[in-house]
């Protein structure tokens, strides 16, 4: 840009997205006990994850409209361009990470969402590479519909998981499971698809 002003909103928005993936992670670990010198009694366990929900949903939410509103207000900006992808990761890995201390325990849940991680980082070093060499790895359609795809998926996962936290019925948590697997599996398949997209068009331009 030259001089002319960028509208902070979707910017705005981005942050607001970083924070809360680490709040939302905060959150999480507070109601499995997982953060030190802090001492949550079994009453406090369920508000912990309600919130750490409710953080989660606001945080996916800016996803969805910072892109949007940065193309209608013609703001879209470099700073925003490397700012989008890690509020992302912060997001689902801290999403991801904040699961593992709910529930340490179920291999559906751990099998895709380490694949899912390892993708992330490899991607992230990939591009560290690139930028090294002067080559630009941007963020493709399909890179976006993954995020979308992890953002439902853990979003399902969590609210299973925190099921009993919401007073929904209980009969209905083996369905609520079922359904959020099966979206792990499809974000996980996604996930691994894009990254592997990444790696080759990455090879073809080093």
């Amino acid at each position: 840009m030259t001089g002319e002003q960028v509208n902070p909103i979707p910017n705005i928005l981005t942050m607001i997205r970083l924070v809360a993936g680490v709040v939302m992670f905060c959150l999480l670990a507070a109601s499995a006990g997982g953060i030190p010198f802090l001492a949550v009694n079994s009453m406090a366990l369920e508000p912990f994850q309600r919130w750490g929900f409710y953080v989660f949903v606001i945080a996916a939410l800016t996803d969805l409209f910072d892109g949007i509103l940065a193309r209608k207000l013609n703001a879209e900006s470099q700073w925003g361009a490397i700012l989008d992808p890690i509020a992302d990761k912060i997001l689902v890995c801290g999403t991801i990470l904040g699961l593992f201390t709910i529930n340490t325990g179920d291999p559906y849940f751990a099998l895709p969402a380490a694949f899912i991680l390892f993708r992330e980082f490899a991607v992230s070093a990939l591009r560290e590479t690139a930028a090294g060499k002067g080559v630009k790895v941007p963020v493709t359609f399909l890179g976006k519909a993954k995020t979308t795809i992890q953002l439902v998926a853990l979003g399902a996962m969590l609210l299973a998981q925190s099921w009993p936290a919401f007073n929904l019925p209980l009969d209905w948590t083996d369905e609520a499971y079922v359904l959020s697997y099966a979206l792990l599996l499809i974000a996980m398949v996604v996930t691994l698809w894009s990254g592997l997209a990444y790696f080759i068009a990455a090879k073809k331009d080093l």
